[in-house]
């Protein structure tokens, strides 16, 4: 009989974002002397190539799991899912993102999987949708909470959150923060050659700049970005907006651009993986985001030492303290966002004060490793509790 726990991680797709980065760093560094490690997800990611070449990791692609709502799609991954589980009789499912969470643990439960952890990355359902659409998906987690062992949540609100609306009990949740590699991201940002990239991104080398990470979708609110982007502009002529990501609103960010004039201070990057090196870039780092879970770009932000202008929405005030490191803003106050977003830009004191603090704010309770050793303790003791 083989001692070590065979573990299977599903996460809807393999895009580049802080669920994604973690679970791949998770199903490479898990320990092989106590782990047989799994990767169920859907293909199409730009983080497919990566996952291929994890040593030791048992990689399956379901084309079925998609991210949007698609019925006969979904009950194909779940029926495939659910094969490939009674297949390798895991000890543990691990399942990642509101799609995954769902088909994954139901598919876990049809198998007969005896531990089933479930990380919450921010609730699927969100302040913003129909209200039908939202009762939904508080009623689908209310239901799959029966069904997990375990709900690990990378911030305190996001658990606050889940009680409040009757998702399972204060047992059932752990808090695991979404891990960096707080070293790594240092170590490069201190190596980047700030002028040599100003002439990559032909910016000028007086330049104020603003940046912000993430998928073009409507939780991370690129629009607003743009919008933000047009009221500073007219107080701080030298300053340059960059966004890196990409996304299914990329055209209707562009389009936004056209129509604000702001084709000479609106950058749009692609995706890019030297996001350290961005940050040393950047004076200030910026979220729009109408919900969070806690977000790994701000916290790699504040690593290195950048003030954040953010809205104060989910996990971002437990990072991002008001008046200390950054702004943090009621939800939709686009106003008052950019009011303070100009006073970090022309102020050198006060961004000087915030870099200080911001430096400071993130401890080791945020390093991916330590992200990785919580789990693997986790799944001990679910293992054992199980018995």
């Amino acid at each position: 009989m083989d001692p070590k726990l065979k573990v299977i991680h599903i996460i809807t797709m393999l895009e580049l974002g802080g669920a994604q980065g973690n679970t791949l760093f998770t199903v490479t560094n898990l320990d092989r002397n106590r782990f047989r490690v799994g990767l169920i997800t859907g293909p199409g990611g730009i983080l497919d190539e990566d996952a291929k070449k994890i040593p030791d990791l048992d990689l399956r692609f379901v084309p079925a799991l998609v991210r949007p709502v698609r019925p006969l799609k979904d009950l194909s991954a779940l029926i495939e899912i659910t094969r490939i589980l009674r297949q390798e009789e895991p000890d543990i499912v691990h399942t990642h993102s509101s799609k995954a969470g769902i088909i994954g643990r139901l598919a876990a439960k049809a198998a007969g999987v005896p531990i089933v952890i479930h990380s919450v990355h921010g609730f699927g359902f969100n302040p913003y949708q129909h209200f039908l659409v939202r009762r939904l998906y508080v009623f689908l987690e209310k239901w799959m909470a029966r069904y997990t062992t375990v709900l690990i949540t990378v911030a305190e609100e996001n658990i606050k959150a889940g009680l409040r609306l009757g998702i399972g009990n204060k047992e059932l949740y752990t808090l695991i923060r979404s891990g960096v590699d707080i070293y790594k991201i240092k170590r490069s940002a201190v190596a980047t050659d700030v002028k040599a990239l100003k002439r990559e991104l032909k910016l000028p080398d007086d330049a104020k700049i603003v940046l912000s990470v993430g998928p073009f979708k409507v939780q991370k609110d690129p629009i607003a970005f743009v919008e933000c982007a047009a009221k500073v502009v007219s107080q701080v002529p030298n300053v340059k907006f960059l966004w890196s990501g990409d996304g299914e609103l990329r055209a209707d960010v562009e389009k936004r651009i056209r129509e604000l004039h702001l084709e000479n201070v609106v950058q749009l990057l692609g995706w890019r993986k030297d996001i350290a090196a961005l940050l040393q870039l950047c004076d200030v780092f910026i979220l729009t985001s109408l919900w969070e879970g806690l977000p790994r770009a701000g916290v790699e932000a504040l690593i290195v030492g950048k003030p954040v202008v953010a809205f104060a929405v989910d996990g971002i005030p437990e990072i991002v303290k008001d008046g200390k490191n950054g702004f943090v803003l009621s939800p939709g106050n686009h106003d008052e966002f950019a009011r303070r977003l100009i006073q970090v830009l022309l102020d050198p004191n006060l961004r000087t004060k915030f870099s200080a603090e911001a430096a400071r704010t993130i401890d080791s309770s945020f390093d991916i490793h330590l992200m990785v050793r919580q789990q693997e303790q986790l799944y001990a003791e679910s293992v054992l509790t199980a018995q």
